[in-house]
């Protein structure tokens, strides 16, 4: 099989194309063949080993793991003995981050509790889209934000991968939603359902007037201070992933002397239960994968690349 390892840290150069044998299933855990993956932030800081925080849990002063990627789409070509659940031919979708294998590869072999059964209406594409990005989105806005029916949310980045998600599933959650993004994504975030688009091109955020239960920045661009004046009382704050590092040094001081309103950050932890909630809903149409542009497997290094850039119109994905 052929999957992209790399031995350093770097930018997408330091990728490189081998041929591997294929996996044996171990008694628990199912050998995937890949239709498609996604690329997420988390990928390409996983790849450079920034923030450098990270490179304490990946490895120092190289990776500890040569494979890359998270989100996978395929289906089973072979099943432990153990497993019970899953059969060859089944086609199946997860996220692989915390196991030694990576998702820009032909084949995937990891433990079956990773994998869900696909929805037979939507393609191994959407499937793969989901993942990472929807999971962040779910869990960042019901979980950690504690969205409520009737409250304000302000979505900040609401065309990029997870931010797509968020309206929708802000949407879903009964919430009154303004979204931010540029010029361009307007109508896809309209689309989408959000009541009030903020295009930041032509309005900052800090000259809106209203106020929000939750802030939901995927972007990291909002000062800890803004955030206090737009927040009501008891709102929260909450900065997505790894992308701001120092932005999250600034929520922590800045909680020393902001009473009344929270401001703090998450990243995503995949739990099964959610990924099947996720499924279900994008079995029944209440949300949808919003793809921006799909790669072939060889030009991996070139999705990466587009992505890191920030302007992808939802997810970029890798198709085989």
């Amino acid at each position: 099989m052929k999957a992209y390892t790399r031995t350093k840290y770097g930018g997408p150069e330091v990728l490189r194309l081998g041929k591997f044998k294929i996996p044996d299933p171990a008694p628990d855990q199912l050998l995937v063949r890949v239709n498609a993956s996604s690329v997420n932030p988390a990928d390409w800081h996983v790849l450079r080993g920034t923030p450098y925080m990270i490179r304490l849990m990946m490895g120092f002063p190289n990776p500890k793991n040569e494979f890359l990627g998270a989100d996978v789409s395929g289906v089973v070509e072979k099943v432990g003995s153990e497993v019970q659940n899953f059969k060859k031919g089944d086609e199946v979708f997860g996220d692989i981050m915390n196991t030694p294998a990576g998702s820009y590869s032909e084949y995937v072999c990891v433990q079956a509790n990773f994998w869900i059964q696909k929805p037979v209406n939507i393609s191994h594409e959407e499937a793969a889209a989901s993942l990472l990005a929807a999971v962040t989105a779910l869990q960042g806005l019901r979980d950690h934000g504690q969205l409520k029916s009737g409250q304000r949310v302000l979505i900040n980045g609401a065309s990029g991968g997870v931010g797509t998600y968020a309206v929708k599933f802000a949407k879903y959650l009964g919430a009154n939603v303004s979204a931010v993004c540029s010029t361009s994504k307007v109508s896809q975030t309209k689309a989408l359902g959000a009541d009030k688009v903020i295009d930041y091109s032509k309005e900052t955020i800090s000259s809106n007037t209203e106020a929000y239960d939750l802030i939901f920045d995927g972007v990291g661009n909002i000062g800890p201070f803004h955030a206090k004046q737009i927040l009501k009382k008891n709102g929260k704050c909450l900065l997505i992933g790894w992308g701001g590092f120092s932005h999250m040094i600034k929520y922590m001081m800045s909680n020393l002397f902001i009473r009344g309103k929270s401001l703090d950050s998450f990243t995503a932890k995949m739990k099964t239960e959610d990924l099947r909630f996720i499924a279900s809903l994008l079995e029944s149409g209440k949300i949808k994968s919003v793809i921006d542009r799909t790669f072939p497997f060889d030009q991996l290094k070139e999705a990466i690349q587009y992505q890191e850039k920030g302007h992808a119109s939802g997810k970029v994905i890798i198709s085989m």
